[in-house]
């Protein structure tokens, strides 16, 4: 196709410009047309041979994108390049008349590029203001009415239909993780949940792993992703599209969620800060569990059983349900037992929270 293509394309050139070429070099023997047609065809073949490949690997990248934007999207890319190109020809017109060859004939070529690009640069990256703007229109040319209590209820209701739920991009570590299961069950994650083909690839390739762990892990990541599509307690749609120019999992699920305009939800910490300083909302479930902990105050009570020895002061180590550590003074006394302890102090870390307690009676004597 592309060699077909260099061969018409260098037959026009040969036959309407190699004749100018030759008449202003005072060539005499370069008015023979068929001549000028093969010269024409044979410049050409030899530019496609040489650019054949890299023009291939343009035009897929071009095809790949192309499929993978949404129908509105196109749309709107498309018009803005026609709107660019209609504003091109009515500049160019103002050359028409010029006796400079650069202005009458390489200019309106030049003008038609610049602003189809402009047209396309327009048309995709403010394709997410349009709803924005028809709406404000539509607000603007309304009405104001006064409504009753009912109707405000109802518009409220209805908006809330439209616009509170956002797609929600699942990464790798949440499914690994296994939370976001009960999550979705108890119905704090709503919304479509959308989970990207790359992140599918990369569970299946951690499934497949030669370490032990990672493959428990990755099965783990399969099997909840197959426990949320077959109870079906939200909407789930697959991605299909990927950036072949991306490399890494996190960066092309920060460039989906621009896309989209969803929400990642993840228990990655550098993902999570990452996305943030890009200015995409993440839902982390790790910050959604520490908010969750119960909190506790110096002189409560709390019944616990300690498990292991500590590190100093005969301390021993309970853990509440959800996982808080709590070293408890005395403790190597009560190895296995469950005792009632009187919280002294906490304190939080970056890795979490940590609980100091003592029994609420000295057993020290009963050794």
């Amino acid at each position: 196709m592309i060699i077909l293509v260099a061969a018409l394309l260098g037959a026009g050139i040969g036959y309407s410009f190699f004749p100018m070429i030759w008449e202003a070099a005072n060539v005499e023997w370069g008015v023979n047309p068929v001549m000028n047609l093969a010269l024409g065809i044979i410049l050409f073949l030899m530019l496609a041979f040489i650019l054949a490949r890299p023009v291939e690997r343009v035009i897929k990248r071009l095809e790949m994108s192309l499929t993978q934007q949404k129908p509105e999207v196109l749309l709107t890319e498309g018009l803005s390049v026609i709107i660019g190109l209609v504003l091109a020809v009515l500049i160019s017109t103002l050359f028409t008349h010029s006796q400079l060859f650069f202005f009458n004939t390489i200019m309106p070529v030049v003008l038609m590029i610049v602003f189809a690009y402009l047209g396309w640069v327009v048309g995709r990256t403010r394709f997410i203001d349009l709803p924005k703007l028809w709406a404000k229109r539509r607000q603007e040319a309304q009405p104001v009415v006064k409504e009753e209590p009912q109707a405000q209820h109802e518009v409220l209701e209805r908006k809330a239909d439209d616009n509170f739920y956002k797609y929600k991009l699942l990464d790798t570590n949440i499914l690994i993780d296994g939370r976001i299961y009960d999550l979705v069950k108890t119905g704090f994650i709503e919304g479509t949940l959308v989970i990207p083909n790359f992140v599918l690839y990369e569970l299946q390739y951690i499934a497949d792993s030669g370490d032990s762990i990672k493959r428990v892990r990755g099965r783990r990541g399969l099997d909840i992703l197959n426990k949320l599509r077959s109870e079906k307690i939200v909407p789930i749609e697959m991605y299909e599209g990927d950036f072949e120019d991306i490399s890494e999992v996190d960066s092309k699920l920060i460039k989906l969620a621009k896309i989209m305009d969803a929400v990642i939800v993840t228990n990655d910490y550098n993902l999570n800060k990452v996305s943030e300083f890009q200015n995409v909302q993440v839902l982390n479930v790790n910050a959604l569990a520490k908010a969750l902990k119960a909190r506790v105050i110096p002189g409560e009570k709390l019944t616990v059983m300690v498990i292991k020895k500590g590190t100093e002061r005969q301390q021993g180590v309970a853990y509440l349900d959800d996982g808080t550590m709590i070293v408890v003074e005395d403790g190597r006394y009560f190895m296995n037992k469950n005792i009632e302890v009187e919280v002294t102090s906490a304190l939080q870390t970056d890795a979490g929270r940590m609980i100091f307690a003592k029994p609420t009676h000295s057993q020290r004597k009963l050794k």
